[in-house]
């Protein structure tokens, strides 16, 4: 079935099914309303769909956004973290009418990650694409800015040889009133379970960090490679006198903090515990964690919808922040005399 097709059944010229189903509102509001009804009418009887190639070739889009992600879309282990990027890029799609095309074929490089741009490379086969990962690589992220193919990323990035769109979170000040939350409450030697150098993200949480101790509080950086052995960590924390830990990763906290209780510990009487950026949403009973909920749905939907206003002309690069909001959790809490003693 093609318009051509179409519009003999409809009785009306090529020219005016191509304005129902490509023109602007404008366009179509020039076309008597009997005449648009007997066109769609038509369409829907013989389920005729538009070739998007053919519609690229027109409109200079087909309305298709490709999603790249660095690490696996759908692992168990990290179903957690990425889910709710992918609930936000969905939704913000189908909203405005955009198809989905997840990049799954994508090359490898000598380590072993995925590369974007590779041999099996169909990028041009969507408008412009939403790029995820804990980590991107370096040299990607510089030929994507040189290149003319419109993308954002989710997560903020530092600039590849020219600013990068990106929709992130605003990790370093979430962090930072963490901190100065626990200060407040007594506590002047502190631990940082997690790395401080690599993404930006991990940065972003290690300046928050020291901002937020601005020299008035005692610091022990404690960096695993592979997480952590709770129980030798518990007894390190307990020698340094710390009497508050920070972690980077919830899968750390867990088992520590059961650790700090087997050993008949109070959390957060003894020891308070304290995670930076969770995937859950305010309210939530999943864990007690005292974090911040990093905000990953709406992250990926403001991507998906900054891309969108690129494509269509409405807007320029987009670096845009949100704010993470503060989970109360109960594990943070004063410290007691025989924990500083």
């Amino acid at each position: 079935m093609t318009q051509k097709a179409i519009a003999k059944l409809a009785g009306v010229s090529q020219a005016t099914v191509s304005l129902v189903l490509n023109g602007n509102a404008d366009d179509r509001r020039r076309i008597p309303e009997q005449t648009r009804e007997r066109i769609q009418k038509v369409i829907a009887e013989t389920g005729y769909v538009a070739d998007p190639v053919a519609r690229r070739m027109v409109k200079g889009r087909n309305n298709i956004l490709g999603v790249f992600t660095y690490e696996p879309a759908f692992p168990s282990a990290q179903a957690d973290f990425f889910a709710p990027f992918l609930f936000g890029i969905e939704e913000a799609a189908q909203e405005a009418g955009y198809d989905l095309l997840l990049m799954t074929s994508a090359g490898r490089g000598a380590d072993g990650r995925k590369q974007i741009f590779s041999e099996t490379n169909r990028l041009r086969l969507a408008d412009g694409c939403i790029v995820l990962g804990r980590q991107f690589d370096a040299d990607e992220l510089a030929k994507l800015v040189r290149s003319d193919f419109p993308f954002v990323a989710v997560g903020r990035r530092d600039d590849a040889g020219g600013p990068v769109p990106y929709v992130g979170a605003d990790y370093a000040t979430a962090t930072a009133r963490l901190v100065e939350k626990a200060m407040a409450l007594g506590h002047t030697k502190f631990a940082y379970v997690g790395p401080h150098t690599g993404a930006e993200s991990t940065v972003d949480r290690w300046k928050g960090f020291k901002a937020g101790i601005a020299g008035a509080g005692e610091l022990v950086l404690y960096d695993p490679k592979v997480g952590i052995d709770p129980e030798d960590f518990l007894t390190a924390i307990r020698s340094i006198g710390a009497t508050i830990v920070f972690l980077t990763e919830l899968a750390d906290a867990i088992p520590f903090k059961r650790a700090a209780i087997a050993r008949g510990l109070s959390v957060p009487g003894d020891l308070s515990i304290v995670v930076l950026g969770s995937h859950i949403r305010p309210g939530d009973t999943v864990t007690n964690f005292t974090t911040y909920a990093v905000p990953r749905e709406e992250m990926a939907r403001k991507a998906t919808l900054a891309l969108i206003a690129r494509l269509e002309g409405r807007a320029e690069l987009e670096q845009t922040l949100l704010s993470c909001e503060q989970v109360e959790g109960e594990t943070l809490g004063p410290i007691k005399p025989k924990s500083i003693s």
